[in-house]
């Protein structure tokens, strides 16, 4: 083993036992007594059943990780991107073709093998908790929808990179950076309106006592609404959300039915303002810019160790390609992006801080926040004693616990 494969193999294994070691802090942090905070929300046998799904989740979380760390490990350690990259080579493609044939053998064979895990999770511990509203049908028309958009977006985009870092010599890493910043902006306007719909059904709301109340709380705080949506998320899950799409004029709240069905109009309310929140104190911005500086830094870094002879080595290929270098490189990069995600998740759970006081100033009604917090707590079966390690690294949002002691304030 070379240097690469050293490095390579240590964070992978690193990451492995820390993602073990915060789960275990995670399950142990349960605590038997219920937050005095939540009172009258959960009783016994949901605090109970919240704290049986943390177990059941983090022990499946826990075999999946090892089963992929085995399965990673026996691929590579025996050759297989050898022989695949082999097999590809023995059909004479042109080098972008033979890089969408290796790349996508490799996700085809991901996908296949994750498949039994995705299923189990939404049919069995999703099912037995009374989450699962999917049937049989949905979750097979839904990967074949997913295969059908990777193969219509993801496909392109990729055989761009491949052509640019193949072609446009030392700045192709700014040609590709500046092409996917231009995509990821396109599919920002397009998504709501082409891509969103395909797997749910987006409804306008309905003349109504919520309707009016939400379009006049819009309109105090000067937030045009193209409109007002309800999804089908009940056809899926019995898990509630709610979220902001569009620019400029065509800025759309979509509320998942069963948010809708569960929260009083005080609560919904709350709900836009707090998306409402995101948008006015310029979160989705921020989000957007970082993350095209983040690609702009894995670009450049891939165009710096792509011709390096070592990373192929590691891997146990002689012949150096693009689209093989593509994939040892987004392994080599796995713990940059790894402290990213929790700087990330650093700034992500700032924002909530910030849309959840831009809520409360401006319905004047915190309590409303904090009763759907609750809510929301209870009908997700969340865990209210997260270990803080384990929120530090994974969590995007603070805990509910967090979240109502800053808006009590």
């Amino acid at each position: 083993m070379n240097n690469y494969a050293v490095f390579i193999l240590a964070t992978m294994v690193v990451a492995y036992l820390l993602d073990v070691i915060t789960g275990i802090l995670n399950v142990r942090a349960l605590q038997p007594e219920l937050p005095k905070e939540f009172t009258g929300v959960y009783d016994a046998e949901k605090y109970r059943k919240s704290q049986e799904y943390t177990r059941i989740s983090s022990k499946f979380g826990l075999f999946v990780s090892t089963f992929d760390l085995i399965v990673t490990l026996t691929f590579w350690l025996m050759g297989g991107f050898t022989y695949v990259d082999t097999l590809v080579g023995s059909w004479s493609l042109s080098p972008i073709v033979s890089g969408l044939a290796f790349i996508g053998i490799l996700v085809v064979a991901n996908g296949i093998i994750s498949m039994p895990f995705g299923i189990y999770s939404t049919f069995v511990i999703e099912e037995r908790f009374g989450f699962n509203k999917t049937t049989v049908g949905t979750f097979i028309l839904d990967k074949i929808k997913a295969l059908g958009l990777g193969l219509v977006l993801g496909v392109p985009v990729l055989a761009g990179i491949l052509w640019f870092f193949g072609s446009a010599g030392d700045l192709a890493w700014l040609y590709c950076w500046i092409a996917v910043t231009v995509f990821t902006f396109g599919l920002q306007f397009i998504a709501p309106t082409w891509i969103m719909p395909l797997f749910n059904k987006f409804t306008p709301l309905e003349d109504g006592e919520l309707r009016s109340t939400l379009l006049a709380y819009a309109e105090k705080v000067n937030f045009p609404l193209q409109g007002i949506f309800v999804i089908d998320g009940s056809k899926r899950s019995a898990r509630s959300n709610a979220y902001f799409t569009g620019f400029g004029k065509n800025k759309r709240i979509a509320l998942y039915d069963t948010l809708i069905n569960n929260h009083s109009i005080e609560e919904l309310t709350a709900v836009l303002a707090h998306e409402v929140g995101h948008y006015k104190r310029k979160h989705i911005f921020q989000s957007m810019a970082l993350s095209i500086v983040q690609s702009g830094i894995m670009f450049y870094m891939l165009s710096v160790f792509l011709n390096s002879k070592e990373l192929y080595s590691a891997f146990y290929v002689d012949t150096p390609s693009v689209y093989a270098g593509l994939v040892f490189f987004m392994m080599l990069y796995s713990p940059i992006s790894t402290i990213i995600g929790i700087g990330m998740n650093i700034f992500a759970r700032k924002n909530e801080y910030e849309a959840d006081d831009y809520a409360a100033v401006t319905t004047g009604k915190p309590e409303s926040m904090i009763a759907t917090l609750k809510k929301l707590s209870a009908d997700n079966l969340s865990n209210l004693t997260p270990h803080p390690l384990y929120v530090f690294l994974n969590y995007s949002h603070p805990t509910a616990l967090q979240r109502i002691v800053a808006l009590r304030k």
